[in-house]
C-alpha cells in the first residue's frame, strides 16, 4: 500500500513539474504560433511561410503569424528559434541547406544548428537559376564566362556564405569565370539590384527569381537542376553547359528548438505536409518552379547532416570564413 502511494505521489509530482506533460501536449496549441523567417520579405523562405500560414492556422485552429527576423545570413532568426522555448510555438521556416552551411562559414556562431534545432519536415525545393540583367550580352554560360574574362562581372549574392553564394563559387571555379561578389541581406534585395542593373549576374532560388524572368526583367541562362524542368524545358542545365554533375538549389524546411516534445513535432509534421501537399499550394509553387518535397523529422535531420558535409568542402576550398 505504501509502495503504491509513493508511486502515485511521484507520478503526480512529475506531471506537475513537467511543462510538457501529456495533458499539456493535448492542449497544444492554445496560443498564437510564430513562423520565423530569418530573411527579409520577398525571398523563397518568406514566400513559403506566407503560403502555408493561413491553411496551417485553420488546421491547428489558432493564429499563425509570419515574422521576418533578418540578419547575419539568417543566423539571427535561426538563433531566436534555437535558443527559444522548446514548446512548438516558434517555428523556423528557412533554407535548411543554407543553415547547414553556417557552421563551416562562421567562426563565432552563437548556436549549433545540429544540436539546437530539430527538423519537422522539408517543404519545397527550387533549383538555383543563373540569371543576368537583360543588358548583359551573353546567352549561355560559355558566353558569360568569356565576357567575365574581359572584365570581372558583379555577381549578386543573398549573403556571404549563403547557398546561392557557394553555388556561384562552385560555378566560378569549375568554369574559370571571374565574378566580383556583391553581398546583400537577403535574396529579395539581390534580385532587386540585378533587376535594376546595379549588379549583372546572380544565382538564386527559382521560386523567388522566376517571376522576374517571366516579366523580362532578368535573362535566364541556366538552371542548376540535374535534369531540365518541364516549366522551362528550353533552358539547359548548368551540367549540360560543361559542369558535369552540377546541381544546387534552395531547400525550404520547417525546424523547431531541440527538446520540443515528439508529439508536437509529429503533429506539426502531419499538418504541414497536408498543407503543402494541397492541390492549391502545390499548383501555385509549381507555377513558380518549386517542387513540393516532404520528409519525416528524422529524414530531414539526416538530410541536414549530408548538406553540412557537402558544403563544408566548398567553403574550405574557397577559404570563406566570417566572424
Amino acid at each position: 500500500m505504501i509502495r503504491r502511494r509513493q508511486l502515485l505521489q511521484a507520478a503526480t509530482l512529475a506531471a506537475a513539474v513537467s511543462p510538457f506533460s501529456a495533458g499539456a501536449q493535448q492542449g497544444w496549441p492554445n496560443k498564437p504560433i510564430r513562423l520565423v523567417v530569418p530573411y527579409p520579405p520577398g525571398g523563397s523562405s518568406d514566400i513559403i511561410a506566407r503560403a502555408v500560414s493561413q491553411p496551417l492556422a485553420e488546421a491547428l485552429k489558432t493564429t499563425v503569424i509570419v515574422e521576418n527576423r533578418a540578419g547575419a545570413n539568417g543566423n539571427l532568426g535561426a538563433e531566436l528559434v534555437a535558443k527559444g522555448p522548446a514548446d512548438g510555438y516558434t517555428i523556423l521556416i528557412c533554407d535548411t541547406g543554407a543553415l547547414a552551411i553556417s557552421p563551416s562559414v562562421y567562426t563565432k556562431l552563437a548556436f549549433d544548428p545540429a544540436k539546437d534545432l530539430r527538423g519537422v519536415t522539408m517543404l519545397a525545393y527550387s533549383p538555383h537559376l543563373l540569371v543576368v540583367h537583360p543588358s548583359v550580352p551573353a546567352n549561355n554560360l560559355k558566353e558569360l564566362v568569356e565576357l567575365s574574362h574581359r572584365k570581372p562581372l558583379n555577381f549578386a549574392v543573398s549573403a556571404v556564405g549563403s547557398a546561392p553564394h557557394l553555388a556561384g563559387v562552385a560555378v566560378e571555379r569549375a568554369s574559370k569565370a571571374k565574378w566580383q561578389y556583391v553581398p546583400y541581406k537577403g535574396g529579395a534585395q539581390a534580385i532587386q539590384d540585378t533587376v535594376g542593373g546595379q549588379t549583372e549576374v546572380m544565382m538564386n532560388g527559382m521560386l523567388a527569381t522566376y517571376p522576374h524572368v517571366q516579366s523580362g526583367k532578368l535573362k535566364l541562362l541556366a538552371v542548376s537542376k540535374g535534369t531540365r524542368m518541364p516549366l522551362i524545358g528550353d533552358v539547359p542545365t548548368i551540367a549540360e553547359q560543361g559542369i558535369k554533375g552540377f546541381e544546387s538549389g534552395t531547400w525550404q524546411g520547417a525546424l523547431v528548438a531541440r527538446g520540443t516534445p515528439d508529439a508536437i513535432v509529429q503533429r506539426l509534421n502531419t499538418e504541414l505536409i497536408q498543407v503543402i501537399r494541397s492541390a492549391d499550394i502545390r499548383a501555385r509553387l509549381a507555377g513558380q518552379g518549386a517542387e513540393v518535397v516532404t520528409m519525416t523529422p528524422a529524414e530531414q535531420d539526416r538530410f541536414f547532416h549530408q548538406e553540412r558535409a557537402k558544403w563544408a568542402q566548398v567553403v574550405a576550398a574557397a577559404s570563406i570564413r566570417l566572424d
